[in-house]
């Protein structure tokens, strides 16, 4: 697969110690064996001049207190809260100081961020996602892209998962409505941008 450099951002989504890390309130196994490849196709997009995003998922403590309907902390428990470790970036992914950092509250990195407009005033129109969880937040946000007008990609052995099914689905599903799939393999950056 081939992408211009000039119109293509990486975006890693929510690769931070409550997630990936032993210690993390929502750890899972998948989502550190994610940092790895993570880290090697954010290498290989440094190289080609490709724009990295990362996403964090940081939720205030009192963000779900006026809840109607929608209520992570109800589901998942208390995570990545403002202001803590778990909210944090891994260690083995620094953001360099040309990285841009989307800060979220909810699974959609579009939703009441200003994603979307760094993207336009970047002339950004294709976005090569990995991070965790693969049909979580990878998922919604690739969608929401996708219903945007962006071309979604998922780089899906650089996706941390709970479980084998929960990736084939976002991947699966992925292809099948809205975006396409690569591997990292697949994806050889510095040739193709």
């Amino acid at each position: 697969m081939s992408y211009d450099p000039e119109t293509t951002a990486l975006v890693v989504v929510d690769m931070q110690n409550g997630f990936c890390h032993p210690d993390g309130s929502l750890y899972a196994p998948g989502s550190q064996a994610a940092i790895e490849p993570v880290g090697k196709l954010i290498d290989r997009a440094r190289g080609a001049e490709t724009p990295v995003i990362y996403t964090r998922d940081v939720h205030p403590p009192q963000q779900f207190e006026d809840a109607h309907y929608y209520d992570e902390f109800d589901r998942w428990g208390e995570h990545v809260l403002e202001g803590t470790w778990e909210a944090e970036i891994v260690d083995e992914l620094p953001v360099a100081d040309e990285d841009h950092v989307i800060v979220k509250h909810t699974y959609d990195a579009f939703y009441q961020t200003e994603l979307e407009g760094w993207l336009a005033a970047h002339n950004i129109d294709t976005l090569l996602f990995c991070g965790t969880l693969a049909n979580v937040c990878v998922f919604h946000s690739a969608a929401s892209a996708g219903l945007r007008d962006f071309k979604p990609v998922l780089v899906e052995d650089a996706l941390g998962y709970l479980k084998d099914e929960h990736l084939e689905y976002a991947v699966g599903h992925t292809e099948f409505l809205f975006g396409e799939t690569t591997t990292l393999e697949a994806l050889d950056l510095e040739a193709n941008i």
